[in-house]
């Protein structure tokens, strides 16, 4: 809440990215290792042209320690995700291991914003998460969410690599 309340950041008005940013350096903070994955990975690489209402995180640490920090946000545990009454979006630890299908991830994007830096899937297998949902569970929106970080980001996006995945 005092990071919050210093810079004068009100949590309604905060995009999903600073947002993430705001938890990450949170989570650093008390050293917890995390790394942002799935639908709100989307959201930032497509400049939100995916919306996203979820935060979805991998850590190893225990959960207890997760719970401290998000506390001092104003973050309460409900259940399985952690909710702010004044925020639109939620957060949610998913199990580990960081990895696409049976292909662990070992590299991540460090992507820099003004409130912090978020550690998260690279575009290219932020790309791969969603062609993995596509030709899992047949999920055509999956598939539109990889055209459009491709489109949003065609520079960053290793084809080679996702063509010999």
């Amino acid at each position: 809440r005092e990071i919050l309340m210093k810079k004068h950041i009100r949590l309604n008005t905060l995009s999903i990215e600073n947002l993430a940013a705001i938890i990450s350096e949170k989570l650093r903070e008390h050293k917890i290792d995390s790394i942002l994955v799935e639908g709100s990975c989307v959201s930032i690489y497509s400049q939100n042209r995916y919306q996203s209402y979820d935060l979805d995180y991998v850590t190893y640490e225990d959960m207890k320690s997760v719970t401290k920090a998000l506390d001092e946000l104003g973050f309460e545990k409900k259940g399985k995700y952690y909710k702010h009454t004044e925020c639109k979006y939620f957060i949610d630890f998913v199990a580990p291991p960081v990895s696409i299908g049976d292909e662990p991830i070992q590299h991540f994007e460090h992507y820099q914003t003004p409130l912090g830096t978020i550690k998260m899937l690279t575009a290219t297998d932020s790309i791969k998460d969603r062609l993995a949902s596509f030709f899992h569970w047949n999920d055509t929106q999956s598939l539109d969410q990889a055209i459009e970080i491709f489109k949003s980001n065609p520079k960053a996006i290793n084809i080679l690599d996702i063509k010999k995945w």
